[in-house]
């Protein structure tokens, strides 16, 4: 447990962060004997194959700056390629950063990935070993952990099976009860949650606040803002790279949503022109305008919601919906679809579209819109909170 002096100053630091990746360019220095020899031998021929070729590159991090203090819940959100994987891959040492400074004062325990952290070919039991030993704890002080170990994960039957041989769901199990029960004085914590099934990030989520409440410190990335507004003291918002603010979660959350409501693509792919889509508090709504060489009498746009695992929840399309044919077969128009309350629980959830003449898909863009869900006042809709993914609409009739 950190002393009243530990509590009041910072447990990380980041100062003028920075991490650059080059398109095209080499991958980073971490490599086998074997792969520094063939990268050697290369050398000569991909400096000819290069020869008037530009590499582009991409900063990742940029100007990053913040403090976090023992005890707190650090939520980071943002959109996909915002940085915050590659944020906590320099703050567990994975990646080194090509700018600024990161102090960590404590041990640290990531979950990133799946796959990151164990050795495939070694058992569940040898893994618990070595990560502990990776965190420099003794053998007997992983031995006492060893029982909470194996029954937060719960995987007893399995546990002198080779990990290469587990499920994701069984990985993540084991790798988030080895991360969280060693108890690491900071512990990293990816959206790698979405793997389990919901029981089990239910049972995640709790072991977090109680990593929390003993005075250890948690960063949580997550584009699930129910989790994030529930768990977090504080969450920092990571755009292009950048803090784009930090504060209260209902305020960042909020902001994060407000600026996500909207978003348009441009799209030069077969018959499709343009398309946009927009999420406005619990409405959907779809607009896509569309040229094509022939004409026809019933445009198909299908519009599908997946959960954050790809299982398709509920679609549609105008065959479907047995929406009116064209009076007059068109060539080109403009289509729109509302959804006014699809009914989801609070979560993230992906959009898929695409558009044919009803006998030919001419343009697929799969999860080309992101949705979140949240109720930040619980039952602000009248309607409580349930397992699964929708709120079904009931009529009771009770006859007693």
């Amino acid at each position: 447990m950190p002393t009243l002096s530990d509590m009041s100053r910072p447990i990380i630091r980041v100062e003028d962060l920075g991490k650059e990746f080059v398109i095209g360019g080499p991958a980073e220095p971490y490599s086998t004997i074997r792969e520094s020899i063939v990268r050697t031998v290369r050398k000569p021929f991909d400096m000819i194959r290069g020869n008037g070729s530009e590499k582009r590159k991409f900063w990742a991090l940029k100007d990053v700056n913040f403090e976090v203090f023992p005890g707190e819940v650090l939520g980071i959100i943002g959109r996909n390629g915002a940085g915050k994987s590659t944020l906590l891959k320099v703050l567990s040492r994975i990646t080194e950063p090509t700018k600024g400074r990161v102090e960590l004062y404590g041990r640290v325990g990531s979950l990133l990935e799946v796959g990151t952290g164990f050795h495939p070919e070694l058992t569940g039991r040898e893994n618990i070993y070595l990560n502990g030993a990776i965190l420099g704890m003794r053998r007997d002080e992983i031995t006492k952990k060893f029982d909470a170990i194996v029954d937060f994960a719960e995987i007893e039957e399995f546990l002198d099976t080779p990990v290469k041989r587990y499920s994701s769901g069984m990985y993540t199990r084991l790798a988030f009860a080895v991360a969280a029960n060693l108890e690491p004085e900071i512990l990293i914590v990816d959206e790698v949650l979405a793997v389990g099934d919901a029981a089990f990030q239910k049972k995640c989520l709790g072991k977090m606040e109680e990593v929390a409440s003993a005075g250890r410190t948690v960063l949580f990335v997550s584009h699930n803002m129910g989790a994030v507004s529930k768990l977090c003291s504080e969450v920092m918002l990571l755009q292009n790279g950048k803090v784009r603010g930090r504060g209260e979660p209902s305020e960042i959350v909020g902001q994060y949503l407000r600026e996500g409501s909207s978003s348009e693509f441009i799209s030069d792919a077969g018959p499709v022109r343009f398309a946009s889509l927009r999420q406005i508090g619990q409405r959907l709504i779809l607009k896509l305008r569309y040229q094509m060489e022939k004409e026809i009498d019933l445009p198909c746009l299908g519009f599908v919601v997946s959960d954050a695992a790809g299982n398709p929840l509920f679609g549609t399309n105008p065959k479907i919906d047995k929406v009116p044919r064209l009076s007059t077969p068109r060539s080109e128009g403009e289509m729109e679809i509302e959804i006014s309350d699809p009914g989801l629980v609070d979560g993230t959830y992906y959009a898929s579209l695409w558009f044919g003449d009803g006998e030919t898909d001419h343009f697929v863009e799969k999860d080309c819109l992101t949705v979140e869900v949240l109720d930040m006042v619980p039952n602000q809709h009248g309607r409580p909170h349930l397992n699964g993914f929708v709120y079904p609409k009931c009529e009771w009739n009770l006859n007693v």
